[in-house]
């Protein structure tokens, strides 16, 4: 095949997979909180929604690996049990969001019907669809994803020429430290350590088995996807900062996207885009399901009973956390993000950096660092009030914006090198 052609087949696929249609709700409400200060926001959220996604698509280019080889460097049982909480949270947040997504975007303005009978038929269908692998999926992810990136387009160029002349002030504190933590709510970082593995075999079925021929051709795709991630995400969130003035306080993440469709494209086109943002999160929750079906069915020497009871098992719980409100589903995965959010940023630097800059040990050195220093973010979250973790905050720099493991880690790497060299020299 054509290397051109492919590097924009598996760029469109790559941002495809970031893009989850469920990621769409978040830019809108974002810039709405941010207001003037929405390219502050902008820059933040791009760290997290799209910067480190592609350096994990860059580590893949690197590894030609699997999720298991990114952490592998630590040790096989830390790598085995990052997997398994790794495609366990997908399974337990981003899936079963899209079917509250679906239910608040495409059910409920139109019908009245309760949130747990939509996820019930919702995941019955997810399972119909992974049990069988149909290729329907892929097919409606072909073309539904290029006619919601056109509409999405279309919201953004009118919504820059529309819009009131007056951004109105932001509600953050931190606008730069706030885009950041909501770019965790993406799971783009853990999506590129998941699907990149997906890409590389994907090539090689293709045809293309020099390393250095799909190294050239993943990194140049990554950077294709992560260019078409920004211009989405930063469109949104400018227009949700431009029209903030015309939104209620307590406006919902999903109502907001929809009214904001309204605004820019009337009626037609906001219905147009809440039943292909449905199905495209019905492609999403296939999706999810079937990798972490994959994954365990390979843990358990390719069982397909392993693969049936644990897509069973994921739309069961799909059932029971999509029944409710996308705030709620956010607002619970804000201290699991917290803790492996920063875990999976450390090893996708580490992944991409050059072999020269990284060990074994130093992995080591540097991600337990990581996990040690998240812990009084999350503690902070779930006890705001006590004493011993206020305390912390105060020792630790960055802690009180959620990022007290920056520096520490950053530190942890430097004396850590320095140290390995010197010992590597000595000898």
């Amino acid at each position: 095949m054509n290397k051109s052609k492919e590097i924009l087949i598996t760029g469109f696929a790559l941002f495809s997979m970031f893009f989850g249609a469920g990621n769409l709700i978040l830019p809108p409400f974002l810039g709405v909180q941010s207001g003037d200060n929405w390219w502050l926001v902008t820059l933040g959220f791009a760290i997290t929604a799209v910067i480190i996604p592609i350096l994990a698509i860059i580590a893949h280019a690197k590894l030609q690996g699997t999720l298991y080889d990114f952490a592998k460097p630590i040790s096989p049982v830390f790598a085995s049990v990052y997997c398994f909480i790794i495609y366990v949270i997908c399974i337990l947040l981003p899936a079963p969001r899209t079917a509250s997504v679906t239910h608040e975007m495409a059910i409920e303005p139109f019908f009245n019907s309760n949130s747990l009978l939509t996820s019930g038929i919702y995941f019955g269908l997810v399972l119909l669809f992974v049990l069988n692998r149909s290729k329907v999926t892929q097919l409606l992810g072909k073309f539904l994803t290029p006619l919601i990136v056109l509409i999405l387009l279309a919201i953004i160029f009118i919504g820059c020429f529309t819009s009131p002349d007056i951004i109105q002030a932001t509600d953050y504190l931190s606008p730069f430290s706030s885009g950041v933590l909501e770019g965790y709510q993406t799971f783009d970082a853990i999506g590129g350590a998941v699907i990149g593995g997906v890409i590389v075999i994907s090539l090689k079925i293709k045809g293309f088995h020099t390393f250095e021929n799909i190294k050239q051709l993943i990194i140049k795709s990554g950077l294709l996807a992560g260019f078409g991630l920004l211009i989405i995400y930063t469109g949104l969130l400018f227009n949700g900062a431009a029209f903030g003035a015309e939104f209620s306080g307590d406006i919902t993440r999903t109502a907001l996207l929809n009214q904001l469709s309204i605004l820019t494209l009337g009626q037609t086109g906001a219905v147009f885009l809440s039943v292909l943002v449905a199905l495209a999160c019905f492609t999403t929750a296939v999706g999810i399901i079937t990798g972490t079906a994959d994954y365990f069915k390979g843990v358990f020497n390719q069982s397909q009973k392993a693969y049936q009871i644990t897509a069973i098992i994921g739309c069961f719980f799909g059932v029971l956390v999509g029944q409710f409100n996308v705030a709620f589903i956010i607002d619970i995965a804000i201290p699991i993000l917290l803790i492996i959010y920063p875990v999976t940023i450390v090893l996708i630097i580490l992944n991409a950096i050059p072999s020269k800059f990284t060990n074994p040990k130093l992995f080591k050195v540097v991600v337990y660092t990581t996990i040690l220093f998240s812990l009084p973010d999350v503690l902070h979250v779930v006890f705001p009030e006590n004493k011993v973790v206020l305390g912390l905050l105060n020792f630790i720099p960055f802690s009180k914006q959620s990022f007290g493991w920056v520096m520490p880690s950053l530190a942890s790497y430097i004396v850590a090198y320095v140290y390995f060299k010197f010992l590597s020299n000595a000898k």
